[in-house]
């Protein structure tokens, strides 16, 4: 069943087209991570899909237009901006409050069995928390939400390298349970490769790059060539190269690892040095 479901997918501001077209599929159970540089058209596809903004082209979610169905939309998906948003006057069981009062299907036994494994008191005040203890208490209440699509936009920005492992581990082992669907966009791409089922490229409004991990791994390799193999492997013809520590390496798409291996060794490709090959090409 498709969860996400964009055909022509548009959306403009006066003279700027921020999402030209954009044509994307997201299966259920996936974990989709969007991917691309800062004016991409990252937030405006994921507000598109929230409801937040209206659209030119088709778009369904859930079975339901976002722009004219979202009340009924937000009743089965959650959101994160950014983990600083919430008043920092709030008390953090003033938050419980407010998610319980609001949202039909808040779990605020779960949600509190999640904040007891921190250091976050009830009575604190998000002022007085770190911005780490912020994600924790957004996570917390999030998860609680029996949702089953969670769109993350940029979620762990600002935080040390701690936090957001530990908001990325809890995500996978609390939330993520083979049904739910998750959408995530973030520059931290290192972060969250092992966490993700699917990865989508958007340039300038366009994707430029839809596939799965697993598919990822087949159609794309690393070779690392020593300077007298350096020749025969460009015969190849690689989409990207460089050199570390007087060594070339050279990323191919859609050649059979055996035709190259005799060339030095080869390696699957991290999706940060595929999305620097990708993005090359449009910034020469």
């Amino acid at each position: 069943m498709a969860v996400i479901q964009a055909r022509g997918l548009r959306k403009a501001y006066k003279s700027t087209v921020a999402v030209d077209g954009v044509d994307l599929t997201v299966e259920e159970g996936r974990i989709v991570g969007l991917i691309g540089p800062n004016g991409a058209g990252k937030s405006t596809t994921l507000n598109a899909m929230l409801g937040l903004t209206s659209f030119e082209g088709s778009l369904s979610v859930l079975g339901r237009d976002p722009w004219t169905s979202r009340d009924v939309l937000m009743r089965d998906v959650c959101f994160i901006a950014d983990v600083a948003i919430l008043p920092r006057w709030l008390k953090v069981t003033q938050a419980l409050d407010y998610v319980e009062g609001v949202h039909p299907r808040f779990d605020r036994a779960k949600a509190e069995g999640f904040l007891a494994r921190t250091t976050i008191k009830p009575t604190s005040r998000v002022r007085e928390l770190s911005k780490g203890m912020v994600a924790q208490l957004h996570l917390a209440l999030i998860m609680a939400i029996d949702a089953r699509l969670l769109i993350l936009d940029e979620p762990t920005l600002g935080l040390d390298l701690l936090y957001r492992k530990e908001f990325y581990d809890s995500l996978l082992n609390d939330y993520f349970d083979r049904t739910r669907t998750i959408v995530v966009s973030t520059h931290q791409v290192e972060e969250i490769q092992h966490i993700l089922t699917d990865v989508v490229f958007i340039d300038r409004g366009r994707i430029v790059l839809d596939t799965s991990m697993e598919d990822l791994e087949v159609r794309f390799l690393e070779l690392v060539a020593g300077p007298e193999q350096v020749s025969t492997a460009r015969s190849y013809r690689p989409i990207y190269e460089r050199q570390v520590f007087g060594r070339t390496h050279l990323l191919f798409d859609g050649v059979p690892r055996a035709k190259v291996a005799e060339l030095g060794e080869t390696r699957n490709v991290g999706i940060a040095d595929l999305f620097v090959a990708q993005m090359k090409g449009t910034y020469a």
